[in-house]
């Protein structure tokens, strides 16, 4: 009996230190990965789109904490990194101190590890704002509205430096195609304040230009034509210098976009006038108005959609699981708006309308515009910032809009217009409480969303 009861006890401790041992493995599991430390080299693999509408966006598990309940949600991850004094060159002489809130804002909304899942719709449209801002402020005390090229030189490598500094991705001038010409507009021939202003009417530019509407400028543009005017006015000298009397309208020499350089030169001076605020509003809506036009994401040849559902009435199964593979693929390129949704659902729509689908295969499969964006989060149209606070770490406004059925382009309807008052999108999902989603159709001309939701990114 008295073997039999140590044995017991024996058999007791050794249990009992078993499970104190795995409370520990799991607790130092715990604490290790929130110690996870990121590089900008490091490569972020999202997961499969959550199942729930309100779960956070799940990045790789190598960069997630250890969740002891999966049932509960994960808690809101923050930035990674530590902010340090950027080694600059010393030959840009701006106050980088003057400009702080518009840098601080680039370098949030193009963060380390979010700038290639967001670069079209947020980081580079923020970043071409804050170029020209600074172009402005370095013109400021020199009453010219370009830099020299060994100051574009020194003054480019300097923003990219300080962005770095504070969390922005390295690889910017990779992603938005930028380089120290952008601060230069070479082949415009007007270069300072003076000439500028005896050209252009100013007045009526800042008109239209002081307070854009975000609402109304993308399909009844008021700001966009008159930066066009006056840079087609300050253009005109462009024919002489390169010797010839007779230049297309398009401002195009020999490759050279000297119309486009020109507003490059009209947002330079706007920049001046306007505060860092205002000027960066407006270049937000304009950068929206122009990438809400395309759809961001590659479409290589569906050959397998066109395979299993050329007839697809037939053969549903067989085609849905073909279409949904092939989209799930694409999702995971980028994070895309509502209305390049739109555009993307389009164009993929007529690529296998060309191919031989005849059938609404969208419709068949329940394909809806979330499905084209990455983890189904959609971004509004309006321009997006990425947010960051003690509470909620990095988050973005996702449109919850988004169970709205993908458009089947219609045979009749050769191009898609988003601005047309006859176009509307499909009736919003009915709340299975109120009985009725409070409107029943969203006209696309005034860009989309009803419900909106903060999701918080766990990175």
């Amino acid at each position: 009996m008295e073997s039999s009861s140590s044995g017991s006890c024996f058999q007791g401790t050794v249990y009992h230190w078993v499970v104190l041992f795995a409370v520990w493995l799991c607790g130092s599991q715990h604490v290790l990965s929130q110690k996870t430390t990121l590089e900008p080299k490091d490569k972020f693999l999202l997961s499969d789109p959550p199942i729930g509408l309100f779960d956070p966006i799940e990045i790789s598990p190598s960069v997630l904490p250890h969740n002891p309940n999966p049932v509960e949600p994960l808690s809101p991850m923050y930035p990674n990194y530590t902010s340090y004094d950027p080694v600059l060159t010393g030959k840009c002489h701006v106050n980088f101190s003057a400009l702080s809130y518009i840098i601080d804002k680039t370098a949030s909304d193009c963060s380390i590890p979010l700038a290639p899942l967001v670069a079209d719709v947020i980081c580079c449209p923020q970043v071409n704002s804050l170029m020209n801002i600074f172009q402005a402020a370095y013109g400021t005390g020199n009453a010219t509205l370009v830099l020299n090229q060994a100051s574009a030189n020194a003054c480019f490598s300097d923003i990219m430096s300080i962005l770095a500094s504070k969390g922005a991705n390295t690889n910017i001038p990779e992603l938005c195609t930028l380089r120290p010409s952008n601060l230069i507009d070479a082949s415009c021939p007007v270069k300072d304040i003076s000439s500028f202003e005896k050209i252009v009417n100013v007045s009526k530019l800042i008109d239209a230009c002081s307070s854009v509407d975000p609402l109304k400028e993308c399909c009844r543009p008021v700001c966009q034509p008159a930066i066009a005017e006056a840079a087609i006015h300050i253009s005109s000298g462009g024919a002489n210098m390169f010797g010839s009397s007779s230049i297309p309208g398009t401002g195009n020499v020999a490759g050279i976009d000297i119309v486009g350089d020109c507003k490059g030169v009209v947002h330079s001076w706007l920049s001046m006038k306007l505060s860092s605020e205002e000027a960066n509003s407006a270049f937000r809506v304009l950068s929206g108005c122009k990438v809400n036009k395309v759809c961001p994401l590659e479409f290589d040849e569906p050959a397998s959609v066109v395979k299993a559902c050329g007839k697809a009435s037939s053969s549903t199964p067989s085609c849905c699981a073909a279409l949904h593979s092939y989209i799930g693929t694409r999702q995971k390129q980028i994070f895309v708006t509502n209305l390049q949704a739109i555009n993307c659902a389009t164009m993929f729509g007529s690529m296998l309308q060309k191919a031989g689908v005849v059938d609404d295969i969208y419709g068949l499969c329940d394909i809806d515009l979330k499905d084209f964006s990455l983890q189904g989060c959609l971004l509004r149209s309006l321009p997006t910032d990425i947010e960051f606070d003690n509470t909620t770490g990095i988050s973005f406004t996702c449109d919850l809009s988004d169970n709205i059925a993908a458009p089947w382009p219609s045979s009749s309807v050769q191009s898609l217009s988003l601005c047309a008052p006859e176009m509307s999108l499909p009736a919003l999902p009915v709340s299975p409480k109120s009985g009725s989603s409070g409107t029943s159709r969203t006209g696309i001309g005034v860009l989309l969303p009803l419900v909106f939701l903060t999701m918080t990114i766990s990175i």
